[in-house]
C-alpha cells in the first residue's frame, strides 16, 4: 500500500507550497493528461492517465511509495476523494482541495450560488438531472461525456432556459458562452465544462422554486432549494386557487395522491386533466418536475396562473389525452384526474413508476383498476369519504366521495 496518498486540487492557479511539496516528492502521479503535463510533476514519477478513478485506486493501493492523485476543483465535492476512501481500497488521503469548478463557474458568470441546485449528469442520471432543470430556477450541471449541454438543451424541450456554458475552466483554452437552451445543440462543447442553467418563474432575483424570495438583499440561510415554505401542510386549501376546483381536486384527495405518488426531486411528473392546477403546483412545491395537460383552454391558463402565484414551474400542455401523451417525456409518476379509463392505459403503457387515479363510482373504479392489473401494476384501492363541518354548530358543510386507485410498477422502487 501507498506510505502516503495526497489528493491535490488544481483549478489553474498556481500549487499551494504544501501541494507542490507533496507532488515533488511523490514516486505516482495520477492524473488528467494537462494534470501530468504540469511542470511540478517529477520526471521520474510513475504516471497513471485518470480514467477509471477505481482502477486508479487498485493500483495506488498497490504502490510501495508516495502518491499523489490531481484532480480539477475542489475533489472532495462530487470528486475522486470518495472513490478513493471507500473502504474496499484501504486508503487513508490528505486533501488540499481548490476552488470548485461549480464556484469557478458562478465566478466567471457574476453570480451568487448559495441558491443554486448542483446535479451531475452522465449517462444514468441524464434524464433526472433534466427534471431538476425543469423544476428550479438557477441548477449548476457537472456534466459528462454523452451528458452534456446539447443533450440537456435537446431534453429540455418545450422548456426556456439560459445556459450559461464555462468550458475547461482554469486552462489556456477557458471559454464562457451564453446560449439559450434550444441552442445548445447547434455547437460542439470541449470537456470537461460546467452548465449553469438559469430561468423560469422568478427567475434570478425572482421566487425560488417554493415561492421563497432568492437573490434579496438580505440572503437565505441554506444552501440549494429553502424549504421554508410559507404555507405548512402539503396541499392548499380550495379558496387559495383562482375559480372552483373539480371534484378530483378536493383537498383530502389531492393529499392522498400526493401520499400515494412521492414525488420528488429529480422526479417528472404528469398530471393529466390538470383541472384548476391543485395538484400540479403542490406537486411541484415538493421539488419535483411537472408537466400539466389539459384539453380545456380555460384549466390551462388557471394552472399557469396558478404557478406563477405560487413561485413553482410548472410546464402547461394544452392538448387531449390520451393523444396528447405521445410526445412528453418519460414520466416517474403520474396522477390521472381526468380522461377516464383510456388515459390510465395510455399512461400504463409508459411504465412509470406510479399511477394515481380517482373514479366516482365503483363501475369505473373496477375498470381503471382491471387495466392497472393489466399492464402488471399492483394495485390498490380505497373508498374516500370526506365530512366538512361547521364547528361552531358542529353540522355538515360539505360532503364527498371518490374511489382512490393507486398503481405501482414492478420494478418501482
Amino acid at each position: 500500500m501507498a506510505d502516503r496518498v495526497t489528493v491535490i486540487g488544481w483549478d489553474g492557479t498556481p500549487l499551494t507550497e504544501a501541494a507542490r511539496g507533496a507532488l515533488g516528492a511523490a514516486t505516482l502521479v495520477a492524473g488528467a493528461a494537462h494534470h501530468l503535463a504540469l511542470p511540478e510533476v517529477p520526471p521520474a514519477a510513475e504516471r497513471i492517465r485518470l480514467g477509471s478513478v477505481a482502477l486508479a485506486a487498485r493500483r495506488i493501493a498497490g504502490h510501495r511509495g508516495t502518491a499523489v492523485v490531481l484532480a480539477d476543483g475542489d475533489p472532495g465535492f462530487f470528486g475522486v476523494v470518495r472513490t478513493l476512501r471507500d473502504p474496499e481500497f484501504g486508503l487513508e488521503v490528505e486533501v488540499a482541495p481548490a476552488v470548485s469548478s461549480v464556484a469557478a463557474a458562478f465566478a466567471r458568470a457574476g453570480m451568487p450560488w448559495d441558491d443554486a441546485q448542483v446535479v451531475v449528469a452522465h449517462k444514468r442520471t441524464l434524464r433526472r438531472a433534466v427534471n431538476v432543470c425543469r423544476a428550479h430556477t438557477k441548477v449548476a450541471v457537472l456534466t459528462a461525456p454523452g451528458a452534456g449541454p446539447a443533450e440537456l438543451g435537446l431534453l429540455l424541450d418545450g422548456v426556456h432556459r439560459t445556459f450559461v456554458i464555462c468550458e475547461e475552466l482554469g486552462t489556456e483554452r477557458e471559454q464562457v458562452t451564453v446560449v439559450t437552451s434550444d441552442k445548445a445543440a447547434d455547437h460542439t462543447w470541449r470537456d470537461p465544462n460546467v452548465v449553469i442553467v438559469i430561468g423560469g418563474i422568478g427567475g434570478i432575483g425572482g421566487t425560488g422554486g417554493n415561492g421563497a424570495r432568492i437573490g434579496a438583499g438580505d440572503g437565505g440561510w441554506i444552501a440549494g432549494r429553502d424549504p421554508a415554505d410559507p404555507v405548512r401542510g402539503w396541499t392548499r386549501p380550495a379558496d387559495a386557487y383562482d375559480g372552483p376546483l373539480g371534484e378530483g381536486e378536493t383537498e383530502l384527495l389531492r393529499a392522498a395522491q400526493l401520499a400515494r405518488l412521492g414525488p420528488r426531486v429529480g422526479d417528472l411528473v404528469w398530471d393529466i386533466g390538470c383541472g384548476g392546477g391543485a395538484f400540479a403546483t403542490e406537486a411541484a412545491r415538493a421539488g419535483a418536475a411537472v408537466i400539466a395537460v389539459d384539453r380545456d383552454p380555460e384549466a390551462c391558463a388557471r394552472t399557469e396562473a396558478a404557478a406563477r402565484r405560487f413561485g413553482v414551474q410548472v410546464q402547461v400542455v394544452h392538448g387531449t389525452a390520451p393523444h396528447v401523451l405521445e410526445n412528453l417525456p418519460e414520466p416517474d409518476v403520474v396522477r390521472v384526474g381526468g380522461g377516464g379509463a383510456a388515459a390510465v392505459d395510455a399512461v400504463a403503457d409508459r411504465r412509470p413508476q406510479r399511477i394515481v387515479a380517482h373514479a366516482a363510482n365503483r363501475d369505473t373504479a373496477e375498470r381503471v383498476g382491471r387495466g392497472l392489473t393489466e399492464h402488471g401494476y399492483q394495485v390498490e384501492c380505497a373508498l374516500l369519504q370526506a365530512v366538512e363541518l361547521d364547528t361552531r354548530a358542529w353540522t355538515e358543510t360539505e360532503r364527498s366521495v371518490a374511489f382512490l386507485l393507486s398503481g405501482v410498477a414492478d420494478h418501482a422502487p
